[in-house]
Parts: C-alpha cells; sequence; structure tokens
C-alpha cells in the first residue's frame, strides 16, 4: 500500500467526492481545501507529494495558488480546467504546472497523469542513462546518435535538441513558449512556425506514420509531449 499522499484543491463538492473515493482505491492518502488560501495553508503545513489544482476557485484565481505554489513547492502539480480556457491551460503550465486535464475527465485518465508526474519528479532533470530505448527508438547521449528500428537516424543540432528536450520532460506537456526558449532561445518565444516545421521533420524521421505518431503528441493549442515509457 503506497504512502503517496495527494492534496486536491477543488470547490465542487461532487468532484471532490469523485476524486475522495477513485483516489482511495488506488491507495493514495488525500487531502482536500474548498478554497485556494485552504490548499495553500495545508500545503504548507504538511507538504503533499502532489497537488490536484482546480482553476476556477471561489476566492483566488487558481492560477495565483499555482504562482504561489511554485515559489517554493518543487513536487508535481496537476491542473483540472474547464473546456474553452485554452489559453488558462497554456499559462499555467508556462507558470510550472507539470500537466492539465479538461473537465470532464476519466479516472484512468487522471491516475495515469498522476503516475507519470510522481515518475517524471523522481528524475533528475537530465535524460535518465546514456542511452534511452523506447518502442523502436534508441537514442544514444552520450554518442548524439538516434536509431529507429535500428537504423541510424541522422538529425540536425536544433531537431537533436528538441528530441531531448522532449525525451528529459518525457510524459510532460511542453509549451510551445517553453519548447522555443529551450531549443531557439529567449528572443524566440513567438516563433511558433518554427516549431511545428521541426516537429513536422522529427515525426517523418522517427516515426512509423508521422500522421500517427506515437512518441511525439501534440496537445492542440497547447503544445506537444514525448509519450511517457509504460
Amino acid at each position: 500500500m503506497t504512502s503517496t499522499r495527494l492534496l486536491v484543491i477543488e470547490d465542487e463538492a461532487p468532484i471532490r467526492k469523485f476524486l475522495r473515493a477513485a483516489l482511495a482505491d488506488a491507495d493514495y492518502a488525500l487531502d482536500e481545501a474548498e478554497t485556494g488560501a485552504q490548499g495553500l495553508r495545508l500545503a504548507a503545513s504538511n507538504p503533499p507529494d502532489a497537488v490536484i489544482l482546480d482553476l476556477g476557485l471561489p476566492d483566488l484565481d487558481g492560477l495565483e495558488v499555482l504562482k504561489r505554489l511554485r515559489d517554493w513547492y518543487a513536487p508535481p502539480i496537476i491542473v483540472l480546467s474547464a473546456r474553452g480556457q485554452e489559453r488558462d491551460k497554456v499559462q499555467a503550465l508556462d507558470l510550472g504546472a507539470d500537466d492539465y486535464l479538461t473537465k470532464p475527465f476519466g479516472i484512468g485518465e487522471l491516475l495515469a497523469r498522476i503516475r507519470v508526474a510522481l515518475r517524471h519528479a523522481t528524475r533528475n532533470g537530465s535524460p535518465s542513462g546514456s542511452v534511452h530505448e523506447q518502442g523502436d527508438l534508441r537514442i544514444d547521449f552520450e554518442a548524439r546518435r538516434v536509431y529507429r528500428a535500428g537504423n541510424e537516424i541522422h538529425l540536425t543540432p536544433i531537431e537533436y535538441r528538441l528530441l531531448t528536450t522532449l525525451i528529459k520532460h518525457a510524459g510532460k506537456v511542453l509549451t510551445h513558449r517553453f519548447l522555443l526558449k529551450e531549443v531557439w532561445g529567449p528572443e524566440n518565444v513567438y516563433e511558433t512556425h518554427y516549431l511545428r516545421v521541426f516537429m513536422a521533420n522529427l515525426r517523418r524521421k522517427l516515426e512509423a506514420d508521422s500522421a500517427r505518431p506515437v512518441y511525439l503528441l501534440t496537445e492542440p493549442g497547447v503544445g506537444y509531449r514525448f509519450a511517457d515509457a509504460t
């Protein structure tokens, strides 16, 4: 039985009840807060292993709660957002959220996102090990070589930097702005066409079917994610 403890900051009682039952069934311990202020107090007094944060809170904007948490809190934060709030999702990820789910959501997907976020939190900020193997992909970080189905694939320096950035954060949604800053530099954070072109090139080289990618996944209107190895 796991000792992992989660903090849910959510003002809607039916959703809290749903989460309470589902997370208990998955052997998570749970703290609950109905307001942003209460959530901040609980997080500070007894820091959880991860936070599930609703953006639509009655007292504080959820993004403000996220910002205050990230001033000192490093573990995963998974944001819940209502449909049509794409801008809030992007801003939440840029402010340090590890992932988001759109309401309504399935408990299976939430549990999967929690597992991915907790796994990601154990990594040290660089691709784990000198070689990453997943499906028919093999990336040798020391040699800076990439293989698909045993065949070496030539990547340009930018393509390689984009791929390794995605793998370093495997399973986590990375916004367009974050990727542009990491790969091209802070002066290019609005040049989203760069990103589209290079992601298309990477998919052509690394995916068996670039129209149906299994590694380089799109989060529409938000960014990209490298599929987490299961």
